[in-house]
């Protein structure tokens, strides 16, 4: 158990950062953040893979499709994280 927990923490800091990576522009967004919104994409990816579109892994192993899906819905996670925390210091004047 202790190791699958360390796994998702080192395979989410890797899509997170491949994540913010691909985005453009300047995420102002921590490490702890990252990694976190990381590991929710990867898990998020993996279901979709799995789940919605019924995706097989028969030869078992590091699955590239479910990987990239999780970088993608990862960056869109912290896009929406963004859009969300950059208003709130914004005041109307």
């Amino acid at each position: 158990m202790i190791g699958t927990i360390i796994s998702a923490i080192v395979v989410g800091a890797i899509i997170g950062a491949l994540a913010r990576l691909v985005m453009p522009g300047k995420q102002n967004i921590g490490v702890i953040m990252t990694i976190l919104l990381g590991i929710v994409g990867s898990f998020l990816g993996s279901w979709i893979c799995y789940n919605l579109f019924e995706y097989s892994n028969e030869g078992g192993g590091w699955a590239v499709i479910p990987f990239i899906v999780g970088v993608v819905v990862a960056a869109v996670l912290i896009w929406a994280y963004v859009a969300i925390v950059g208003r709130r210091g914004t005041t109307v004047r």
